[in-house]
């Protein structure tokens, strides 16, 4: 560990992974991809001191996210005409909706939900890597889900499906 040639082979192998991370916190193809070139950026700064690149990399990621949804320049887009939309196999509708709904929560409490139901991470794993107690991390969870619901109404139930 420490040569680029396996930082390349480690990027390679988790861009995909983090790129889904990303567009589930963003919500938007453009921020997702910005958000992993800056994690990777960072990582690759950090390279030769870190233990588990995977679990560093998925902490830097959100990092990264909170601190940029706090700048008052995020939500900026400027464009002169709407981009193409992809056809996505499931159901379109509701995909929408859920990323309409992850997008009004708070930046924090939609990391906790994309880390734990995502990402399938366990509350412990959740609060290392957002650097809180496990019980924030519970109780953000709860209030956060209780929003989401609020905001789905009936199509919460379909989410499974995703």
């Amino acid at each position: 560990m420490g040569t680029t040639e396996d930082f390349e082979e480690f990027a390679r192998a988790q861009i995909p992974r983090l790129y889904r991370t990303a567009w589930l916190l963003c919500g938007d193809r453009h921020h997702a991809e910005d958000l992993v070139q800056d994690t990777l950026a960072n990582l690759m700064k950090a390279w030769g001191r870190i233990d588990t690149p995977g679990a560093y990399a998925r902490t830097a990621l959100v990092r990264t996210f909170i601190s940029q949804r706090r700048r008052k320049s995020w939500g900026e887009r400027p464009t002169e005409t709407l981009p193409e939309v992809v056809e996505r196999a499931g159901d379109v509708e509701l995909r929408l909706a859920l990323q309409s709904a992850l997008g009004e929560l708070a930046p924090l409490d939609r990391a906790v939900l994309v880390l734990r139901f995502f990402e399938d991470r366990s509350v412990e794993q959740v609060a290392l890597d957002l650097g809180k107690k496990t019980s924030a991390i519970t109780t953000r969870t709860s209030r956060a889900l209780e929003r989401l619901r609020a905001v789905l109404g009936d199509g919460a139930d379909q989410l499974i499906a995703l």
